[in-house]
């Protein structure tokens, strides 16, 4: 299995409490989600994040095509961190690790890790060279670019 690994940071003029209140919350990750990729939750207990909270959504990643995914909180440490993983979906692996550190300016420093996998051995590693890295980019991009739009720009 091969493993690909993405890494963003981001430095956020917020508060870690401010940052967590809205990362925290299954409810925005669709304002932080590319309008053509059709994400919507399907199921969760309207909760902030906890370890072993389930969310489901559909979304349509990849050629227009529904798929379900079920991901799983696995760690949670209030205004620090927390790591969702794939439980059902397309990917092989999808591990997410999020964290919030508290920088000299009163700002945050948000780092997102995640590692993913896969299926179809040499085919999805083909998949993964002629579409999959490059959709995942761009969703991260538009993640970074919204997430300043909502807390660095001037009308934030």
């Amino acid at each position: 299995m091969k493993l690909y690994k993405i890494v963003t940071i981001q430095h956020i003029n917020a508060s870690v409490e401010d940052c967590w209140d809205f990362f925290s919350s299954p409810k925005n990750l669709q304002t932080i989600t590319l309008d053509n990729m059709s994400f919507e939750i399907q199921d969760f207990d309207d909760k902030r994040m906890y370890q072993g909270q389930i969310i489901t959504y559909t979304l349509k990643p990849l050629f227009g095509i529904k798929v379900s995914w079920v991901t799983e909180i696995t760690a949670c440490k209030e205004n620090e961190y927390f790591v969702d993983i794939q439980q059902f979906g397309p990917y092989k692996l999808w591990h997410h690790k999020h964290f919030f550190e508290r920088t000299q300016d009163g700002g945050t420093k948000m780092t997102d890790v995640v590692h993913y996998a896969l299926p179809f051995g040499i085919l999805g590693r083909i998949a993964n060279q002629l579409v999959v890295k490059n959709k995942l980019k761009s969703i991260f991009d538009y993640r970074y670019n919204k997430i300043e739009e909502l807390f660095n720009s001037k009308n934030a």
